[in-house]
């Protein structure tokens, strides 16, 4: 990573992230999925996303695979590669928070360091990890991509579950049975939301 340049400096903008949100109508916060491949993630985030948008809630899904298909295509599965695919998004949804929406995340995101640095980026109350927590062999049933079989087969190194670490949070915000109907999961963040007051519709 390059040092930081003395020359470049942080500019306040004349519009704050309170009049953003002001204008939504809610308060701009990540929600963080977590959890193993074919956890269900990326589905109840987008369930949810659109659960939202119903709701006439200002929201945007940053999915892994799209991530890696434009701002994260350099990157790799290394330890070091997952590292920095966690910071740059961290860094996109920061700024997103900033724009007063609610960005709902879907990335294994493995350890819990890269976890915390993304809390930490984006500030206490409004980093929400959820975890979704499925079984290892429910997930590798599932297989949705066909992965968990590459794995085991040894033509997929470096794989989350089999031959790499997923560390499971310990105090996420919300924890979900990935064993349950996504309707049920849905209403389960909705909850917390309006509980936090994130949304208030």
């Amino acid at each position: 990573m390059a040092a930081h340049d003395e020359n470049v400096v942080w500019h306040a903008h004349a519009v704050t992230r309170a009049e953003r949100e002001q204008l939504h109508g809610h308060q701009g916060a990540v929600l963080w999925f977590t959890g193993l491949s074919g956890s269900g993630k990326s589905t109840v985030a987008g369930a949810l996303e659109q659960a939202l948008h119903q709701l006439g809630v200002s929201t945007y899904l940053l999915d892994g695979d799209n991530v890696r298909h434009g701002l994260c295509r350099d990157l790799g599965f290394s330890d070091a590669d997952r590292k920095e695919n966690i910071r740059r998004v961290g860094e996109v949804a920061k700024l997103m928070v900033d724009a007063g929406l609610i960005v709902l995340s879907a990335f294994i995101s493995p350890h819990r360091e890269e976890r915390q640095m993304v809390r930490d980026m984006v500030g206490e109350g409004r980093f929400i990890e959820v975890f979704v927590d499925t079984p290892l062999a429910i997930c590798e049933a599932r297989d949705p991509k066909g992965l968990y079989k590459k794995a085991r087969a040894g033509e997929l190194r470096n794989f989350t579950g089999i031959d790499a670490v997923y560390e499971a949070p310990e105090r996420p915000e919300i924890r979900l049975d990935g064993e349950q109907l996504v309707t049920n999961l849905r209403v389960q963040v909705l909850d917390l939301l309006r509980d936090r007051d994130i949304i208030k519709a």
